[in-house]
């Protein structure tokens, strides 16, 4: 639990020995799973999410609606997977830190942030996040000043939270797709924060 990173394992070779096993016996279409990776890699995961909060960044009006309801703001930038789930987001600020956590399962918003850490799924840290929040933020390497308020949002099959963090000092007059590329799917969690520029 010390160390948010996921463990590297040799996942690629496996993946690829049981691909072509399983295409030898007609059981796979390669052009079909390609479609499938293409799809993952270009419509969902945490560059979605990351052009969602880089823009709220810029946009007061964005922000606004994003904070009030992020779910139709999904809608309108047609976004999968909330078609029967809703979506909040919450704010980072100078006095709160938001965290994400879902108790009974793993429930996250994948077409947000991809493929959910290691950790998250994790029994340890989904008991020990709403018990003892600033502790296993702690373990993560982000030791909060004790006037910050941490709020721990429990992710149900019916809602997804999504954290826009803060943006980065030294930032300012950057791009949508430059502060876009600053923000990592942890953060999005909560489970980390962004460094002023130049500091990454």
């Amino acid at each position: 639990m010390a160390d948010h990173k996921p463990v590297q394992a040799d996942y690629d070779l496996r993946t690829r020995a049981l691909v072509s096993v399983l295409t030898r016996k007609g059981l796979v279409d390669p052009e079909s799973m390609d479609a499938v990776v293409e799809y993952h890699e270009s419509q969902v995961g945490p560059h979605v999410g990351a052009g969602l909060v880089a823009r709220s960044w810029v946009d007061p009006d964005y922000r606004r609606r994003l904070l009030a309801d992020a779910r139709a703001v999904a809608r309108e930038e047609n976004l999968t997977g909330f078609q029967s789930t809703d979506l909040v987001a919450v704010a980072n600020t100078p006095s709160v830190h938001n965290l994400v956590v879902c108790t009974l399962c793993s429930c996250y918003p994948w077409s947000l942030l991809g493929l959910p850490p290691t950790w998250y799924k994790d029994s340890a840290y989904r008991a020990r996040a709403v018990i003892e929040p600033r502790n296993v933020l702690r373990e993560f390497g982000l030791d909060l000043d004790d006037e910050v308020e941490v709020r721990v949002w429990d992710s149900t099959a019916e809602v997804r939270y999504l954290v826009i963090p803060q943006r980065p000092a030294g930032t300012e007059g950057m791009a949508v797709e430059e502060l876009a590329a600053l923000i990592t799917r942890d953060s999005m969690i909560g489970a980390e924060t962004l460094a002023a520029r130049g500091q990454q």
